[in-house]
């Protein structure tokens, strides 16, 4: 990691700049994809256990420990 932080150093400014505002941009889109991901997952949970509601089954949630 030190040698890339010093290869980076040495690259002239405007190349530098770039380079950070291209990773920063290229990591809000992963965690844009991230997000998504997450909420397709939480709606295909939600299902199942809505049905399983349906069919009797008691489902208990562990939204109490997610908030600590």
């Amino acid at each position: 990691m030190a040698e890339t932080k010093k290869k980076v150093s040495e690259l002239p400014r405007e190349i530098e700049v770039g380079f950070h505002q291209g990773s920063l941009n290229t990591l809000i889109n992963e965690r844009r994809e991230l997000v998504k991901l997450i909420q397709q997952l939480e709606r295909v949970m939600q299902a199942h256990i809505k049905r399983l509601e349906e069919l009797g089954v008691k489902v208990e949630t562990r939204k109490a420990e997610e908030k600590k």
